[in-house]
């Protein structure tokens, strides 16, 4: 399972400049923080979307 994970992030980490072009990380609920030199950035909505569309992928293979 654990291997499964890390591959998992290795995909999405290579996949990420195509997918941000998609917009994910800039929706609507996104948290950015700005102050001086400091951002803090919480992908709210991006990671709700994510964990649903896998969700339902994971629902229909174990179909």
């Amino acid at each position: 399972m654990l291997l499964w994970m890390g591959a998992t992030l290795i995909l999405a980490g290579l996949l990420w400049p195509w997918l941000a072009k998609l917009g994910l990380g800039r929706l609507p609920g996104d948290i950015v923080i700005g102050r001086g030199n400091t951002r803090f950035y919480f992908p709210l909505t991006t990671c709700v979307l994510v964990s649903f569309v896998l969700s339902v992928l994971w629902w229909l293979w174990r179909r």
